[in-house]
């Protein structure tokens, strides 16, 4: 739709009244997107990693108790969605279609030990948040919101970008 991938999830953060920052790999290249860039450490390269910083700088800049983490390939989740998800209280981890999504998920700055300790037993992202035992919400929860297969639709390929950019023209 003639603008970054990342720039949809942005536009949603920002409609929904949420800080958005970006949290990405030390070499990244970003387009110019208006928001505060974290980058996260080199080593070790892991998801965790992302996960882990965008906690850090709530903890340390912003003094807020949760984060919600929401991958840069979803451009289609809604601002609606991420102002509820954001307002839910503890952790919260959408899983549709018996799939777990833990870039659309909300975690707690105090699980920030527990996730440092998944990163060093090698654990992938789905496991180390599952382990903390966050309220699923499924197909149901995210109804009112739009399709949850819309909702969650990530862009991992060629294939699934045209997917996307028939979907939005």
């Amino acid at each position: 739709a003639g603008r970054p991938l990342l720039c949809h999830a942005l536009a949603a953060a920002r409609e929904a009244g949420l800080e958005a920052v970006v949290v990405a790999k030390p070499a990244t290249v970003l387009p110019a997107v208006g928001e505060l860039v974290l980058r996260e450490p080199q080593d070790p390269t892991h998801p965790l990693r992302g996960v882990l910083t965008a906690l850090d700088f709530a903890a340390e800049r912003c003094a807020a108790q949760a984060v919600v983490l929401l991958g840069c390939d979803m451009p289609f989740v809604t601002a609606t969605l991420l102002g509820w998800l954001a307002g839910l209280e503890g952790r919260v981890m959408v899983e549709v279609g018996g799939r777990a999504q833990p870039l659309l998920s909300r975690v707690l700055v105090s699980d920030r030990p527990a996730l440092t300790n998944a990163l060093e037993q090698g654990r992938s992202l789905t496991a180390a948040l599952d382990a903390l035992a966050p309220r699923m919400l499924d197909e149901a929860d995210l109804a009112p919101f739009g399709s949850p297969e819309r909702l969650c639709f990530n862009v991992n390929d060629q294939h699934d970008l045209r997917l996307a950019a028939e979907v939005l023209a």
